[in-house]
C-alpha cells in the first residue's frame, strides 16, 4: 500500500521560498488550510470506502461459527488510522494520505496492505481464533486503496494548481 502525495515540489518550494521573503504568516497558513482541505475528501472516501469494505468468508465446514475472541472491529480500527499532513519544508512539500501504522494494534500492522496488495490480492488469511495449526481464508475487494486514490487524483491535482495559482497572485 503506497502513501498518497499530492506533489509538485518544484512549484511548491517556490511558492514556500516567496512566501517565507514575503513574510506574510497568513498566505502560507491560508495556503496549507485549502490544500489539506483539497485532500479531505480523499481521506473521508477511504475511510468510509474501509468501513464498509465487504469481508466475504471461504464458507464454514460443520461446526456452528462462534463469538469472535476480540472486541476490536478490523474495518473501523483501520479507518480511524487513516491520516492526512501537509508539509511546506523543502524536499516534503506536499500533502500526503496515509494509514498511520502507530495507531494499529500490533496485529493489524500489516492489514491494511493485505487487504489491499495481498498475496493474493484480496485475500485475508488468519489462524481460526488465534489457533495455528487450523488457518481460514477471508476475501474482499482488492486495491481499495488504489482505486479510490486513482479516482480522487484528478480532482485534488486541480484544487492543488488552483490553490497555487491564488498564492502567486496575491504575492505578485
Amino acid at each position: 500500500m503506497r502513501d498518497v502525495r499530492l506533489l509538485n515540489t518544484g512549484s511548491l518550494l517556490e511558492l514556500q521560498r516567496r512566501l517565507r521573503a514575503a513574510g506574510n504568516e497568513n498566505i502560507r497558513s491560508s495556503m496549507q488550510r485549502r490544500i489539506r482541505r483539497a485532500a479531505e475528501p480523499l481521506k473521508d472516501d477511504l475511510e468510509s470506502k474501509m468501513r464498509g469494505l465487504p469481508i466475504r468468508s471461504g464458507g464454514r465446514r460443520s461446526r456452528p461459527g462462534g463469538r469472535s475472541p476480540t472486541t476490536r472491529p478490523l474495518r473501523s480500527t483501520i479507518a480511524d488510522a487513516i491520516r492526512i499532513s501537509v508539509r511546506t519544508s523543502a524536499g516534503t512539500a506536499g500533502a500526503k494520505v496515509w494509514v498511520d501504522r502507530a495507531r494499529l494494534p500490533a496485529d493489524l500492522k500489516n492489514m491494511p496492505k493485505v487487504i489491499n496488495e495481498g498475496p493474493p490480492p484480496g485475500r485475508i488469511r488468519h489462524p481460526v481464533f488465534g489457533n495455528r495449526s487450523n488457518w481460514a481464508n477471508q476475501y474482499v475487494t482488492p486495491y481499495w486503496w488504489d482505486n479510490t486514490v486513482r479516482s480522487h487524483t484528478p480532482r485534488i491535482e486541480r484544487e492543488v494548481a488552483r490553490v497555487m495559482d491564488d498564492v502567486r497572485r496575491r504575492l505578485t
